[in-house]
C-alpha cells in the first residue's frame, strides 16, 4: 500500500509568550520568559507562586460571556487556538468535503477547573446535589475537540488523546496516520491545556514536581542547568491543520512543512520517573525516525521535552547519545519549555509548531535560563543556550513524554514537491 503524503497548512496558538502564531514566534527567537507570580488565584499559602499563565486573554470578548461561561478555559483556548489556524489555511469548509475532515485534540487533564469550582461549590453547601447544569460537558476531555468540530461542521474522526504530557503529540500522530492511509483529507489537531489553579498548582507541588523560585520566576525555568529545581506550569493551546499533499495543492493552499513520521513507546518503568537509562525515550526517537524512513544523520534539530527537572533531562540527554552516537555533536537541541513553561497535554502541540518555524525561518529556538554548567552532560552537545541560532535545518524532531511512562515523537521536513 502507498503512503499518502501529509502536510502542514495552517498554525494557531495561545502562549504564555505569545497569543498568536507571530507573537510565540517571536517570543521564542528574543528568549522571553512566560513566567510571572500568579493572577489567577491567591498562592499565599502554596510553595510554588509563579507560573507560566496566558496573558491578555479575553474569553468573553472571543466567544461572548454567555458562551464563554458553557466552556471550561481548556476548551475556550482550543476554539483560540484553532480560529488562527483555520485563517491561516484559508479554509472555507463550504467547499470541501466536511465528512473527510476531522479533529484530534490532546489534553493530559481537561476541565480542571471546571472540576475544581462544582467540587468547592458542594463541599461548601448543605449536602445537597446543586450542580450547574454544564459541569460534566465542561469537564470531560472529549469536549474540546467536539466543540471544534461543532463550529465548523466537521463530521470526520474525532476524539481526544489523552496520555499527560505526550497527549498533542499523540494527536498529531493519530492524524497524520488516518490522513496517510486514506482515511481522511484534513484534521484539525493539537492540544490545549488550563491547570494554573489551586488544585493544579497544589497537586504538582505534593509532588516535588515544580520550581519552588519563587524569588526569581523568570529565570525558573533552566533545562539542563545544574541548579534545575523542577518545571514551571504553563498554559494555552496549539492548533496544527495537517492535510493530504494532493488535497492541499487542490485548493492552493501554502505548505509549512511535511510530517514525515511519529514513533510512541512506553517506558514501562514508573508512574511517573523516566526510565533511568531513558530506554523508553531512545525507544520512541528510533520508532520515530523508522516511521519516517529516516536515520539519525537526517535530523538538524530535536525540539526536546526538557523540562528542567533534576531526573527527566539527564535520561533525556541519554537517550539523545544513545540514538544520535557522533551525530549528537552535529545537531542542535533546545527546549522550548525554558519559555513557555510546560503545558502538559499542549506542550507536543505547541513545541511542534516551535519546530515547524524553526524549519520555515531557518532559526533554532534557544534554551534559556543557563547559568551553570551541569558535569554531567557532554559540553561538546549544542544545547542552544540563551541565544537562538541561525542554521539552515532541513529536518526536526519534537519530543513529548508523559507520567505513565508515555512517550510519543513527531518529524517534520522541508517540504519539497
Amino acid at each position: 500500500m502507498e503512503f499518502k503524503r501529509v502536510v502542514v497548512t495552517g498554525l494557531g496558538a495561545l502562549t504564555p509568550i505569545g497569543n498568536t502564531v507571530t507573537d510565540y514566534w517571536n517570543g521564542l527567537i528574543n528568549g522571553v520568559s512566560g513566567a510571572a507570580l500568579i493572577k489567577s488565584f491567591d498562592t499565599e499559602k502554596f510553595k510554588t507562586k509563579f507560573a507560566c499563565e496566558v496573558k491578555g486573554f479575553d474569553a468573553d470578548g472571543f466567544l461572548g460571556r454567555k458562551d464563554a461561561r458553557k466552556l471550561d478555559p481548556f476548551v475556550q483556548y482550543a476554539l483560540y487556538s484553532t480560529e488562527e489556524a483555520v485563517k491561516d489555511a484559508g479554509l472555507d469548509f463550504s467547499k470541501l468535503d466536511t465528512s473527510r475532515i476531522g479533529v484530534i485534540w490532546g489534553s493530559g487533564i481537561g476541565g480542571l477547573k471546571t472540576f475544581l469550582d462544582e467540587v468547592m461549590a458542594f463541599a461548601k453547601g448543605d449536602g445537597s446535589p446543586r450542580f450547574n447544569p454544564f459541569f460534566i460537558p465542561k469537564m470531560i476531555a472529549d469536549i474540546a475537540p467536539g466543540h471544534i468540530s461543532i463550529k465548523y461542521g466537521l463530521r470526520g474522526p474525532n476524539f481526544t488523546t489523552v496520555s499527560a504530557c505526550a497527549s498533542s503529540n499523540n494527536s498529531l500522530i493519530d492524524s497524520f496516520n488516518y490522513i496517510r492511509l486514506g482515511k481522511a483529507n484534513m484534521f484539525i489537531s493539537g492540544g490545549s491545556e488550563a491547570i494554573i489553579n489551586e488544585a493544579g498548582i497544589g497537586g504538582f507541588n505534593a509532588m516535588h514536581a515544580l520550581s519552588t523560585r519563587n524569588d526569581d520566576p523568570a529565570t525558573a525555568s533552566r533545562p539542563f542547568d545544574l541548579d534545575r529545581d523542577g518545571f514551571v506550569a504553563g498554559e494555552g493551546a496549539g492548533t496544527i491543520i495537517l492535510e493530504e499533499l494532493e488535497h492541499a495543492k487542490a485548493r492552493g493552499a501554502k505548505i509549512y512543512a511535511e510530517m514525515m513520521g511519529g514513533g510512541m513507546s512506553a517506558d514501562a518503568y514508573h508512574m511517573t520517573a523516566p526510565h533511568p537509562d531513558g530506554l523508553g525515550a531512545a525507544y520512541v526517537m528510533r520508532a520515530a525516525l523508522e516511521d519516517a524512513n529516516l536515520t539519525p544523520a537526517d535530523i538538524d534539530y530535536v525540539n526536546v521535552h526538557g523540562t528542567s527537572t533534576p531526573i527527566g533531562d539527564p535520561q533525556e540527554v541519554k537517550a539523545i547519545q544513545d540514538v544520535f552516537g557522533e551525530d549528537i555533536y552535529r545537531i542542535n537541541i533546545s527546549s522550548t519549555k525554558s519559555m513557555t513553561g510546560h503545558l502538559l497535554g499542549a506542550a507536543g502541540a505547541v513545541e511542534a509548531i516551535a519546530s515547524i518555524l524553526a524549519l520555515k525561518h531557518g532559526i533554532i529556538p534557544p534554551t534559556i535560563n543557563h547559568f551553570t554548567d551541569d558535569p554531567a552532560f557532554d559540553p561538546k552537545i549544542n544545547f542552544t543556550f540563551n541565544t537562538a541560532q541561525k542554521r539552515d535545518i532541513r529536518t526536526v524532531q519534537s519530543n513529548g513524554f508523559g507520567f505513565g511512562g508515555h512517550n510519543a515523537s513527531v518529524i517534520f521536513r522541508k517540504y519539497e514537491d
